[in-house]
């Protein structure tokens, strides 16, 4: 099974998180900030991996905290769930269209994490949600999870928009990458035997 269990616990949050690569996209998250959750309920949805994340953090002084240290466990638990990577499909891509956004996410599981976003959000806020959290969020994912991400906004005028756009894009990419390539199951998609 393709699952992991992360826990992870500082002076900021307290976090829990327990993935299923092999799922269909069932979630339950609590992380204290109602937009977020519903963006990581789009990540897991569109994704097709299960997902359980709690999060208990100093949301009295802002959400940063909570959103990074989430995509931080998050990182980790994808990096556990997905062992030496043997028979996945690496890469992922997706040309996501909602209403007036569109944005392309594009990806490779290959243990070097690097982001590139080019997103911009014509709001700070989206509600009580600091729109450069999004940003926060993916170089976290990125770092811990071991991703090459590439994010990019090619339209958009509603910052609401633009998030989701760009948590659904990743998702499918995901979706893609951790899939299992039934023409190489039991092989490392490297030269160099090894991600």
């Amino acid at each position: 099974m393709r699952t992991a269990k992360i826990t992870r616990k500082t002076a900021e949050t307290d976090i829990a998180v327990e993935v299923n690569l092999d799922g269909t996209g069932v979630y339950d998250m609590a992380t204290g900030v109602g937009f977020f959750d519903h963006m990581l309920d789009q990540l897991a949805r569109h994704s097709l991996i299960d997902m359980t994340i709690r999060c208990t953090g100093d949301t009295h002084i802002d959400d940063h905290h909570s959103v990074e240290d989430t995509g931080i466990a998050l990182g980790q638990a994808l990096t556990q769930a997905l062992g030496d990577k043997r028979g996945i499909r690496r890469y992922g891509s997706c040309l996501l269209p909602m209403d007036d956004a569109l944005v392309r996410a594009a990806l490779d599981l290959s243990g070097r994490p690097y982001l590139i976003w080019n997103v911009d959000f014509p709001t700070q806020k989206i509600g009580r949600f600091d729109t450069e959290l999004v940003r926060e969020f993916f170089q976290a994912l990125s770092t811990h999870g071991g991703i090459t991400l590439h994010v990019d906004a090619l339209h958009g005028l509603n910052s609401h928009h633009i998030a989701e756009a760009a948590f659904k894009s990743v998702a499918r990419a995901l979706r893609e990458a951790v899939e299992t390539d039934p023409r190489k199951a039991d092989a490392i998609p490297s030269t160099k035997g090894a991600l």
